[in-house]
């Protein structure tokens, strides 16, 4: 009886620690031309923008549009920034003045006076919700 009461536990807990996971897929559209490549990163509030991202890709630009895929993540809230890197240097390049001088963009497509904030750019990723579209 113990072991049957044991495996029954062991069961339940495994189904416990699962977690929900989806697919999804990033579309940026409007980037200026197809030099360099785009470099995405997708992160929660708490690395947001302050470390590198857990779900990041780097991919070619064809006509403009670039999209990344990222598999297996669990749902939960996230937040997505991404810029074109055109002159291949693998970093966001600035102007004298602060401002930078490469297109950038993050979710939810926010008018921005300044760096993205978390709250500018955090959506819910459910197993419903996973596609998402950013224009530069």
């Amino acid at each position: 009886m113990k072991t049957v009461l044991i495996c029954v536990m062991l069961a339940l807990g495994k189904l416990v620690l699962a977690q929900e996971t989806t697919t999804i897929t990033i579309e940026v559209e409007n980037i200026a031309n197809d030099e360099g490549q785009l470099i995405l990163g997708m992160y929660t509030e708490d690395d947001f923008l302050k470390t590198k991202p857990y779900y990041s890709q780097q991919v070619k630009i064809n006509d403009g549009k670039a999209t990344v895929v990222f598999k297996n993540v669990p749902v939960g809230e996230y937040g997505i920034s991404c810029f074109h890197d055109a002159n291949g240097n693998q970093k966001m390049d600035f102007e004298p003045s602060g401002m930078p001088a490469e297109d950038y963009g993050v979710s939810n497509n926010p008018m921005l006076y300044g760096p993205p904030r978390w709250d500018d750019a955090k959506f819910q990723l459910t197993e419903d919700n996973n596609t998402i579209s950013i224009r530069f």
